[in-house]
């Protein structure tokens, strides 16, 4: 990518450089920016498909607005990268999701133009609407856009903006980017020219006069003003075909042609000057101008890196827990029909393309909708069926309320399975799976388990699904390590397992994903004689306390290592049990710092937390040297005593 020369995009520093540029040199940039993004993912990974897509709009959104006046607010943040090549950020853009680098989603600390932090889907218009109203209250007249994929508007979040916004009356611009609908060409043609037509100033002002004209009619003014106002409603509806937006009181403008650089600008400029809310329907074509994307845009959505030549992904280093889901799920369904699978437009993501392909019946993915998807699953709970919920542990976030109020409190059996859950790579703050522990240890009638291997993920489905609870199974984003004999013993409810059990006088026990870590760093004590015993918790909840308290009697020093945070995990917990019951027991707990992680591979992170073996080996070491030392001072002076 180094030896390109751009001709184009190097000399933009700044946004308002776009205003200078002719037609053909715009026609230039996009492609420039086009073939900086594809060689960059095909590196780092990233989202490529939506980014490829938006290149044309992104360009005239900022040839018509003056960013960092006018706020433009990108939903989910998957299509930000030209926005971020084009605002300063070219230079550094080769370190795109890497530790210390430019984050992959949109960032107020990175950068002035970038108007609101996003990374999950569904935000946009209330966010943006937020900024819009405070600038009114601030006296100011800057604009507001917001920028949502079609995708994103099947969450629930996006309707209850679309219909304050529409209360609010705030002149709010919505670019709906619309890269899956087909629209019949004469009646987009006709819906596009009459949308045009009422952005004209013209016509605005004609519209603004009768309609104040109708107002001061004595007596029935305001009546007959209502009356037209549904009428004109009515009409549109015959010819837009997207008249939701007229009926939550938005103007509608659009299809638009989203790879048409002068037709954007014409129509953004149009809507500029339009004083009320406004979505803008544009069409654009994910992938465009990398064939491989173009033909498969779901495999280049979210990629790691590739070869621009074929497409082809680079293998991962062997089977990863996502996969192990997947394929444990497709035996078990096989033997029990009553088995049904759930997503949120993470069919892929999330391990279901082969259950989909298999039982497409009793397969649904219900869109960017999470909490729908909760009580969606108890639904089919309470009428007797054994729903699996597969969601990303930082998406699960936005569905707490749903897990406790619809499937808890009724006691339903609904399985979630947590993906992702632990350190996250590459996507920095908004998609680190370190929360759910925390989130749902407290809540009654919940059992939360957490693998170890391949083979343990698929007793704890097996579990799960027939213990008739509710149940949350937590996994990383990581190949699975080489079975153990341990994983493949029998679950009993509120128990772990021993991996080691030599009878040493430290035992290190963790969480299923840290498995691998803590593995390598016991051969790291034991070079330096530091000797310990190593136990797999597997049930963060229920725990059989009595069990573990006849576990932990028999050491001197207990380890907890957890792939969450510290703040409300399960280390919190077996701490407090060992202060009520054991307390000349020595204590470490182990988890992520207090903080919000920004993105850098799992390796990385785990190491900056000090969870990798090494950052283990370090902390245990000096643990136990000051415990030793302390036992040491202690028995001197009971000796002087003497």
């Amino acid at each position: 990518m180094q030896k390109h020369a751009y001709t184009v995009l190097e000399t933009i520093q700044d946004p308002g450089q776009l205003k200078t540029l002719n037609h053909s040199e715009l026609l230039e940039l996009a492609k420039e920016i086009r073939h900086v993004i594809i060689h960059t993912v095909s590196k780092n990974g990233g989202h490529l498909a939506s980014n490829l897509g938006i290149v044309e709009l992104t360009i005239a959104l900022h040839r018509v607005f003056q960013s960092p006046e006018d706020k433009i607010v990108f939903d989910v943040g998957h299509q930000c990268y030209p926005h971020k090549l084009l605002t300063g950020r070219y230079k550094h853009f080769h370190t795109i999701r890497k530790n210390k680098g430019i984050s992959g989603f949109p960032k107020r600390s990175e950068s002035v133009h970038d108007a609101f932090d996003t990374g999950h889907a569904s935000t946009s218009i209330s966010a943006a609407l937020g900024l819009l109203a405070g600038e009114t209250l601030l006296g100011g007249n800057n604009h507001v856009i917001a920028v949502i994929g079609d995708g994103a508007l099947t969450g629930g979040l996006a309707y209850e903006a679309l219909s304050h916004a529409g209360h609010l009356q705030l002149p709010l611009i919505v670019i709906l980017n619309d890269n899956k609908m087909s629209i019949s060409p004469n009646v987009g043609a006709l819906s596009k020219h009459l949308s045009r037509l009422t952005m004209t100033g013209s016509y605005q002002r004609i519209r603004t006069k009768i309609d104040r004209l109708i107002k001061k009619i004595p007596i029935f003014g305001n009546q007959l003003y209502n009356l037209v106002v549904r009428l004109k409603r009515s009409i549109k509806v015959l010819f837009y075909p997207q008249n939701f937006f007229i009926e939550m009181g938005f103007e509608y403008v659009g299809p638009i042609d989203g790879h048409n650089l002068s037709m954007l600008e014409d129509v953004l400029q149009d809507v500029k000057a339009l004083n009320k809310p406004v979505v803008v329907h544009v069409i654009t074509q994910k992938g465009r101008g990398y064939n491989q994307a173009e033909k498969d845009p779901s495999k280049f959505h979210g990629i790691g890196p590739f070869s621009v030549e074929d497409g082809l992904v680079e293998k991962s280093s062997g089977p990863a827990f996502t996969d192990a889901f997947g394929n444990a799920l497709v035996a078990i369904a096989q033997k029990n029909p009553s088995v049904i699978a759930i997503t949120a437009a993470m069919e892929k993501g999330t391990g279901l393309a082969q259950f989909h392909e298999q039982f497409p019946d009793r397969f649904f993915d219900v869109g960017i909708a999470e909490a729908h998807a909760v009580t969606f699953a108890a639904g089919l709970a309470a009428r007797g069926l054994k729903p699996v919920v597969a969601i990303y542990s930082s998406f699960i976030q936005r569905s707490v309320d749903s897990v406790i109020h619809d499937v808890a409190i009724q006691n339903l059996p609904v399985t979630f399975a947590f993906d992702r859950a632990g350190f996250v790579p590459d996507d920095g703050e908004t998609h680190q799976g370190l929360f759910d522990i925390a989130l749902f240890r407290s809540v009654p009638h919940l059992a939360l388990l957490a693998p170890a291997s391949a083979q343990e993920l698929d007793l704890m489905l097996q579990w799960s699904i027939e213990s008739g609870k509710p149940s949350l199974i937590r996994y990383p984003k990581a190949a699975c390590p080489s079975e153990h004999s341990a994983f493949s013993t029998p679950l009993i409810e509120g128990r772990g397992v021993f991996v080691h059990q030599n009878y040493a006088e430290t035992c290190i026990m963790f969480t299923g994903s840290l498995y691998p870590q803590v593995e390598e760093a016991l051969e790291l004590l034991a070079i330096d004689g530091y000797f310990c015993d190593s136990y797999n918790i597997r049930f963060i909840k229920p725990l059989d306390e009595t069990y573990l308290i006849s576990v932990m009697r028999i050491y001197k020093q207990i380890v907890v290592v957890e792939e969450g945070m510290k703040n409300g995990g399960i280390g919190e917990h077996l701490g407090i049990i060992l202060s009520h019951h054991l307390s000349t027991i020595a204590f470490l707990h182990l988890g992520s710092c207090d903080t919000f992680h920004s993105q850098a591979t799992r390796k990385e992170l785990l190491a900056q937390n000090e969870l990798d073996a090494i950052g283990l080996t370090k902390r245990i070491k000096t643990f136990l040297n000051k415990t030793i030392q302390s036992k040491l001072y202690s028995n001197s002076l009971r000796v002087v005593g003497k």
